[in-house]
């Protein structure tokens, strides 16, 4: 039995490698192909003048970076607020009672509107909208109404993340719990939560790198963020270049939380199985 265990390790391990190595060679194939054959389109020169020049992008990447911060700014004022109120329509969705029905009904119009519209439509309709009440500075800011438009969107998305979480944990939890004597409310909060946001961990990932790229959006509505920065340097000089260097620099972010969020992903499967 040991015999077979260790050769079915060995196997397993053997074919994997073999994996590895057909898509790396898969992949420099497709690479070097690219590289061959784009530049033979008629139209190369042109494209890499107006995407790829390289005194442009040097030029242009410090101030591309410097609108970033606000980037980032903008999505760590966010973030918690995504969480809480995320969280709180799980919760309130999560209500049997039926006196608590009015607010579960809330809490599912508010993920159905939320989640049905587009959120370059929501960031329309709230950073033009509530401005467009006359209201005094600063509560007119694009900043806080772009934010807001953000947070009501992603916490709908949130808040769905976590109440899968919450209903993936078997109903024997809660019953241990009442059975060591929990109200319901300590039950949720020391028996089911833990448990389901562990769980979510990796889709609440993936939420958070696709909510670094949507900050940019709000340039729509009026921030001088890194997108709307691209622009005017295109603008000025008549060049794509700034783009592709604001396509580098969301890169250089995401694509490093994308693989953590693959790599807990992997884990939990690893635990699970």
């Amino acid at each position: 039995m040991i015999n077979r265990s260790a050769e079915r390790v060995a196997f397993d391990e053997k074919q994997k490698s073999k994996g590895v190595a057909v898509a790396a060679l898969s992949t420099l194939v497709v690479l070097a192909a690219l590289i061959v054959l784009v530049p033979l389109a008629p139209g190369w020169d042109k494209v890499q003048n107006s995407f790829f020049n390289g005194d442009i992008l040097v030029s242009t990447f410090p101030s591309l970076l410097k609108a970033f911060t606000l980037d980032i700014a903008i999505f760590l004022w966010s973030l918690p607020a995504i969480a809480i109120l995320g969280l709180l329509l799980a919760l309130a969705r999560d209500q049997k009672s039926p006196a608590m029905f009015p607010l579960r009904a809330v809490s599912i119009l508010f993920t159905d509107v939320f989640r049905g519209v587009p959120v370059i439509l929501t960031i329309f309709l709230i950073g033009f909208g509530i401005p467009g009440l006359g209201l005094p500075r600063p509560w007119n800011s694009p900043y806080i109404w772009g934010s807001l438009a953000l947070i009501l969107t992603y916490s709908a998305y949130v808040a769905e993340i976590i109440r899968s979480g919450i209903e993936s944990v078997h109903a024997s939890q809660r019953a241990a719990g009442q059975s060591l004597g929990l109200s319901d409310r300590d039950t949720m909060r020391y028996v089911v939560l833990p448990q389901a946001l562990r769980r979510v961990v990796p889709a609440n990932m993936n939420m958070l790198v696709a909510l670094q790229k949507d900050v940019a959006l709000l340039s729509f509505i009026g921030p001088v963020e890194i997108l709307r920065q691209a622009g005017v340097h295109k603008s000025l000089l008549a060049n794509f270049t700034p783009y592709v260097g604001a396509a580098i620099i969301f890169l250089c972010v995401t694509v490093p939380a994308t693989r953590y969020a693959d790599y807990l992903l992997a884990k939990q499967h690893r635990e699970r199985s």
